[in-house]
């Protein structure tokens, strides 16, 4: 792993930053800080990397397996740039500056009920007094919310690894690897022996499972129920341009250039809203964007309608002992 100059400068930065994150997870170990727990199993999925890893497609991964499973499952989550703090039940009709563009994808994705607010434990009573059939939680993000006590935890980790294993501001880790949880996934082609090392989980930790992302077709912003293979869409002649407000928006590229496209290249900010019209300096005949991205476009008048656009949906691919060992463990805990 690579530590720079200005990395080894803030190396002591990164020594506090533990100290103090540390002492903030023992106060809540003690009770000294205060958390709640509630009536069904809490399942978390996060990250200590900082930056996109895969949360979103590993949740509606994880919501569907356990669906499958005969369980009901519900979806909190902070909901990035959603209006207001308060609990708010993510409605067919909602839209991405009201609730979040991950929590509305959720929603459209699996047809679980979903809510976000800024506190996740009052997020989860709100959601369980709407919906009081459904028997776990998952809470997309907040990992480190440690005021809802939670009953799995899942990390997730992408090729990345954990870069240079520091913490903020030396390196991209907001917690060490050494920090416990109950099962490690890494979103990654190939899980090499470096790969796996770096990104820990202690002894006795489980060892970490593969998770891989898969797009086989595009569908038409303008009118979804139009598809297309994705080898189909080169073609000679046809520009084809990605772009992608993710994350790690170069994932999104190379599955593209893996199933045989040449595209231009175009990364965004995380959560980008698109009203800055970022397409409209492409020279592209199909501009290939995400789910997520899709969300917000579709709400964009100029959009919506612009037949270049076309959306590429992903599915995790997990090895289905994960989801069998979630589901005895929600399971097998007593109701609170």
């Amino acid at each position: 792993m690579r530590r720079g100059p200005l990395a080894c400068a803030l190396w002591p930065l990164s020594l506090l930053f533990r100290a103090v994150t540390a002492v903030r997870a023992a106060l809540f170990l003690a009770g000294w800080l205060a958390s709640s727990r509630l009536p069904v199993p809490v399942v978390v999925v996060g990250n200590i990397y900082i930056g996109g890893t895969g949360k979103t497609p590993l949740t509606i991964w994880l919501v569907q397996a356990l669906q499958a499973a005969g369980m009901r499952p519900g979806v909190i989550s902070r909901g990035h740039g959603s209006a207001g703090a308060a609990p708010r039940e993510v409605g067919a009709d909602a839209t991405p500056a009201e609730v979040g563009d991950e929590p509305l994808l959720i929603r459209q994705r699996t047809g679980c009920p979903v809510m976000v607010g800024r506190d996740r434990a009052a997020t989860g009573r709100a959601l369980l007094a709407a919906h009081p059939e459904l028997d776990v939680l998952l809470t997309d993000d907040g990992l480190q919310h440690y005021a809802l006590q939670r009953d799995i935890e899942i990390i997730l980790f992408d090729g990345r690894g954990a870069g240079n294993g520091w913490l903020l501001p030396a390196g991209p880790l907001r917690e060490p690897v050494s920090r416990r949880r109950d099962f490690t996934v890494i979103n990654a082609p190939l899980l090499t022996d470096a790969l796996v090392r770096s990104v820990g989980g202690g002894a006795g930790a489980r060892a970490p499972i593969r998770m891989t992302l898969a797009g086989s077709h595009a569908e038409q912003l303008a009118d979804r129920n139009r598809r297309m293979p994705l080898a189909a869409l080169q073609q000679p002649g046809r520009r084809l341009a990605a772009a992608a407000g993710i994350g790690n928006p170069a994932r999104f590229f190379g599955m593209l250039k893996a199933a045989g496209l040449t595209i231009a290249e175009l990364p965004l900010p995380d959560h980008h809203d698109f009203r800055d019209r970022p397409f409209d300096a492409l020279h592209a005949d199909v501009i290939l964007i995400t789910e997520k991205d899709a969300v917000k476009c579709a709400q964009i008048e100029e959009l919506r309608d612009d037949p270049r656009l076309w959306v590429v949906p992903v599915t995790a691919h997990i090895d289905g002992a994960l989801a069998d060992q979630i589901v005895e463990k929600c399971r097998g805990r007593k109701t609170a």
